[in-house]
């Protein structure tokens, strides 16, 4: 396999979320099983400046769905910051992970090249698509997964690296 935009792209994304989902899936089970209320784990936080573990699962989702759909050339999809449960993340991710998939490598050709343009919070971005990629995109996957997986460990959470890189 050569490495393509797409194959840059699309399955590190899947498997990154592919991992959430069973860590969150691992957390429900944890909830339940040691009577903790599901909202008090979905708003716990690292440190009291950090977001919470909610926010960091939805910008997870909205950075991969979002790179991707700029690489690809297709309309960015919007996905709704609202409140939800561990089952409402799960079914949430399982989508990105969906619309990830649905695209296609033909849709990336030429993508490192093209210029990518977003809209953060404070300001317009704008990069080529291969650093916006490699230096916008996937760190930022990585670090809200990563902190996701962060979060739920500290709060007593089960789970390890394997988790984390999720099966190979």
């Amino acid at each position: 396999m050569s490495l393509t935009m797409h194959t840059a792209t699309v399955p590190t994304c899947t498997r990154t979320l592919t991992s959430l989902i069973a860590i969150l899936e691992k957390a429900a089970a944890y909830a339940e099983a040691r009577k903790i209320d599901p909202a008090v784990l979905l708003n716990t936080r690292l440190f009291p400046d950090m977001l919470p573990l909610s926010t960091q699962i939805y910008i997870a989702n909205d950075i991969a769905q979002s790179g991707a759909a700029r690489l690809a050339g297709v309309e960015v999809p919007v996905l709704e910051q609202k409140q939800r449960t561990f089952a409402e993340w799960i079914a949430t991710t399982r989508g990105s992970v969906a619309y990830l998939e649905s695209l296609q490598p033909a849709q990336f050709e030429g993508s490192e090249d093209r210029t990518m343009t977003w809209q953060t919070r404070t300001s317009t971005k704008t990069m080529q698509g291969a650093p916006y990629l490699f230096h916008h995109v996937l760190p930022n996957v990585f670090f809200h997964v990563t902190t996701a997986y962060d979060i739920l460990r500290q709060a007593g959470l089960e789970v390890g690296k394997q988790d984390y890189l999720g099966k190979t």
